[in-house]
């Protein structure tokens, strides 16, 4: 059936159902002149939405939160966090709308969500707005993610409003209209937990369990499976992120989700040359968000998160702790497993692989890229040449190339496989310097170069023609790379 106006389009209200204390309602502020920039079709068809119907007037007014089916009503939702350390007990969704979920194709549910839809009552002293660039960033880069297989949220839409956007200069607005599994963090069991009311701090668990991790009401201790669950998704998450290169750069508990989802790119980036202190937020003056830091920082999180749900794991506090803590130490063996795994299909490595050498080799590996400032992800497919038997474009990327041809010798009589290398190691990644060509000219209103980053981005693993510049690291004058949160 063809979907023809925002009445016959279904919007599920479960999240503020079931949790009425965590949601507020709200609308989003009528844009001035709404214009459609980017539309994600496939996404859009697995949400069972026609792409040509989102395209039409009401169809944006979806977008945007103005044109709704029948008795849905957008919420605000509520969450604490800790942000660079320091607890708030109340953040919540200044500049963002749950317009509701939705069951796509393949029968799973699924957050529909605004950002930069306006003020909410969680503002606090920000405008609710979002300029054109830093909702192309989030767009850009998490289906970037979403392409190299890394759990995320997704993109949908972004819509410019025809409103300014006063930050350091007037730059234009837009919305996002972005999709997750749902919108839970870490800092949502923060704020139930920081209420006082256990009744709260339970349903929000209850609706966890059944949004996430299913597996876990069938547990002797549903609570404690649930934060087990949790622990490992983020565990195999960060590491993918490691694996990558990619580094968030605000890390807080509020921005940490049950599901094991990445959300809110903000000052988020990709390494170029390898270096584990690399920052690229421009309010992360002592590094707590560094790429090397994401690990230990993502299991800080965690403990954060076994404290809120305490009271939900024993009635006596002292074996509560016992069994958080007992849960928590999980944490590392599980990041340490999907990180070597991936760091062996990286070398493209069997696993019948001598386990002793290929961990000499890793262990070597990382220091001699950070000594010699490689770029992280041109490495990994120069040495996919070197196992077909071309050494030179990986000697070229070394300031010693004899010593990196030591390790490569090493490296090779493990026998390893080129082809498995080039599917899991990117060609192209969103280039910190192509992503600000792209959304400088995205904001003076041309989009192309943004449309032909996008789609270089969503297909990374195959080298095509004519792409060279797209997997070419930063011109020396490119600088010092940083990003801003866009609020």
């Amino acid at each position: 059936m063809s979907i023809t106006s925002a009445s016959t389009v279904t919007l599920g209200t479960r999240f503020a159902s079931d949790l009425p204390e965590m949601a507020v309602p709200w609308r989003a502020e009528d844009p001035p002149e709404s214009r459609l920039l980017v539309l994600n079709e496939p996404l859009a068809s697995e949400l069972a939405l026609q792409p040509a119907w989102l395209r039409t007037q009401h169809g944006v007014g979806l977008l945007t939160g103005t044109t709704l089916p029948a008795g849905v009503t957008p919420v605000a939702q509520a969450y604490a966090g800790h942000q660079f350390g320091g607890f708030a007990p109340r953040l919540g969704d200044g500049r963002a709308l749950l317009l509701g979920e939705r069951i796509g194709r393949d029968g799973r549910l699924r957050d529909l969500h605004l950002k930069g839809s306006g003020r909410t009552p969680f503002a606090r002293g920000g405008d609710g707005l979002a300029a054109v660039g830093p909702m192309l960033r989030e767009y850009l880069i998490s289906e970037a993610m979403h392409a190299l297989g890394i759990p995320t949220t997704r993109s949908l839409a972004v819509v410019a409003t025809g409103r300014e956007v006063y930050r350091e200069t007037p730059l234009p607005g837009a919305v996002l209209a972005r999709v997750a599994s749902s919108h839970l963090r870490v800092g949502s069991f923060q704020y139930a937990r920081a209420t006082g009311d256990v009744d709260l701090l339970r349903r929000l668990a209850d609706h966890a369990i059944a949004r996430h991790h299913p597996a876990a009401a069938a547990a002797d201790r549903p609570y404690l499976a649930l934060l087990q669950a949790v622990i490992a998704a983020q565990a195999s998450l960060v590491a993918q992120w490691m694996l990558t290169g990619f580094v968030h750069g605000v890390m807080n508990t509020d921005n940490m989700t049950i599901s094991g989802e990445t959300i809110d790119y903000g000052p988020c980036a990709f390494l170029e040359a390898f270096d584990p202190a690399t920052v690229f937020s421009s309010i992360d003056h002592a590094g707590r968000y560094a790429y090397g830091n994401q690990p230990l920082v993502a299991e800080w999180n965690l403990a954060r998160l076994a404290e809120a749900v305490l009271p939900l794991l024993h009635e006596d506090q002292a074996q509560a702790v016992g069994l958080a803590t007992e849960t928590l130490s999980g944490y590392r063996r599980q990041y340490s497993a999907v990180w070597s795994e991936g760091m062996r299909a990286k070398l493209g490595l069997t696993e019948d692989a001598d386990k002793t050498a290929v961990s000499t080799l890793v262990d070597e590996l990382l220091p001699r890229l950070h000594e010699s400032r490689v770029d992280y992800t041109s490495f990994f497919r120069a040495l996919a040449a070197a196992a077909r038997g071309d050494i030179g474009p990986v000697r070229g990327l070394f300031a010693d190339p004899e010593a990196a041809q030591d390790w490569v010798a090493r490296w090779r009589a493990l026998e390893p496989d080129g082809a498995a290398m080039d599917s899991v190691n990117p060609l192209y990644i969103p280039r910190n310097h192509l992503v600000e060509e792209a959304l400088a000219a995205a904001t003076d209103g041309d989009m192309a170069p943004f449309e032909h980053l996008l789609a270089v981005v969503t297909s990374p693993y195959e080298q095509r023609p004519g792409q060279e510049r797209f997997a070419a690291p930063a011109p020396p004058d490119f600088g010092a790379y940083r990003t801003f949160c866009g609020t």
